[in-house]
């Protein structure tokens, strides 16, 4: 392996903002404000919107299911233990990792070339609308 990685790709505010953008429009489809966090590949935040309407509270968890996606390079949600959530350890790796490990859905790694450049985070409404917003936020970088 090389000492340095040259050419790796990074997510400017330009592609932040594009995948902001398209996750927005797709909580207007669904007719629920949402927060909506975006971070770069060391889960750092580059763009943040709280759409009006939506809960206070709601900040934080987009923002560590943005963190978590980015550091962990795979979509937020609960361990599995078989076809059930494993709680035990969802909870021990949430305490164990300082909360930047959640068992809430809402969180999609954003990956150029296999390359994970950061990640964006949902939250105001369902664990599945989260999800489909934030995927559709994901979907602004291909192609690129």
């Amino acid at each position: 392996m090389p000492p340095i990685l040259p050419n790796q790709p990074k997510l400017t505010l330009e592609g932040a903002l594009a995948v902001l953008n398209a996750a927005r429009r797709r909580a207007q489809q669904l007719g629920v404000p949402m927060i909506i966090a975006v971070v770069d590949d060391g889960g750092h935040l580059l763009a943040f919107v709280r759409e009006d309407g939506a809960k206070l509270s709601s900040i934080p968890i987009a923002i560590a299911k943005a963190e978590c996606a980015a550091l962990r390079r795979q979509p937020t949600g609960p361990p599995m233990k078989g076809s059930e959530p494993d709680l035990l350890l969802a909870l021990s790796l949430a305490i164990g990792s300082h909360a930047h490990q959640t068992p809430i859905r809402g969180g999609i790694p954003l990956l150029v070339d296999g390359v994970c450049v950061g990640a964006i985070g949902v939250s105001n409404g369902s664990e599945e609308q989260d999800t489909d917003v934030a995927r559709a936020g994901a979907a602004a970088l291909e192609g690129f």
